[in-house]
């Protein structure tokens, strides 16, 4: 799908490729929340591998046809789910798209799927395990409104009520993740531990708890978000290296690698070859 903010997204597609992309007038009511509704106006159907990213992808479809969910545990059909930060090998096929997508920041993810950004693991879990019958509830009224402002309005109010009654990370945790970011993950864990009054150690342990990855991880996911970004806006492997803070284009290469199972080259040729 066409993306909606800078970035790859895992339902991202092309402009004019046929897909209608619609966002809140107004945004969202939370932070840490970007949200926008997408629908297949052609049958060009989806076929898209999910790339780790710096936050909690939330989809909930609104047709009758499934998503197919492939990854290292076999295939699922989901008709809606939430793709971790680093959700491993996967790839999201559907037909006849239509669906909300969200993008949760690991503070907003930790407060509103009822469950630590740690818990779900390496995957693509169905939303309905965690929301239960307000998942369901949910595929049940967006249908019936008319308009894409009042689908959206109707899973913000429903993000506003989880979060009323929903647990707050740790601030020295928030803090850290949020340094993380504004440094585009060229930090020293070191410094972040003294940022926040803790040891190593402590911050080792309470920040893998609550987000889901250690903080050298979460520093290395958000430089390779940026990597993947530039590559796949067709920057050269060496423009991003050097952009992104890699020590060398072979230490961009292993990360890469590791965090999208392919070549920078590779990476950047699904820009432009992915249906």
């Amino acid at each position: 799908m066409h993306s909606y903010e800078a970035g790859p997204d895992p339902l991202e597609r092309d402009a004019g490729t046929g897909w209608e992309v619609a966002l809140p007038h107004n945004g969202t009511s939370l932070g840490g929340v970007r949200m926008a509704g997408f629908r297949d106006r052609v049958s060009a159907g989806l076929d898209k591998q999910v790339l780790p990213q710096p936050a909690v992808v939330v989809v909930i479809g609104l047709g009758d046809a499934p998503f197919t969910v492939e990854g290292g545990s076999g295939g699922q059909s989901l008709r809606s789910f939430a793709a971790t930060l680093a959700p491993g090998p996967a790839r999201i096929r559907g037909r006849r798209v239509e669906c909300i997508e969200m993008r949760l920041s690991p503070p907003a993810a930790y407060a509103l799927l009822g469950v630590s950004p740690s818990e779900l693991g390496q995957s693509v879990v169905s939303l309905e395990d965690l929301w239960g019958r307000q998942e369901q509830r949910l595929r049940e009224q967006l249908p019936e409104a008319s308009t894409w402002q009042e689908r959206l309005a109707l899973v913000d109010a429903l993000l506003v009520r989880r979060a009323a009654r929903a647990p707050v990370m740790a601030p020295e945790v928030t803090a850290v993740w949020d340094h993380i970011v504004a440094r585009r993950g060229r930090v020293r864990i070191g410094e972040l531990a003294a940022s926040c009054g803790w040891s190593r150690k402590q911050l080792w342990s309470r920040f893998s708890a609550q987000i889901g990855l250690s903080p050298k991880r979460a520093a290395m996911l958000v430089r390779f978000d940026h990597a993947a970004r530039a590559l796949r806006a067709g920057h050269s492997a060496t423009e991003v290296a050097l952009a992104c803070g890699y020590a060398d284009q072979p230490h961009l290469h292993r990360d890469v690698l590791d965090f999208a199972g392919c070549t920078p080259g590779a990476l950047a040729a699904r820009a432009t070859t992915s249906g």
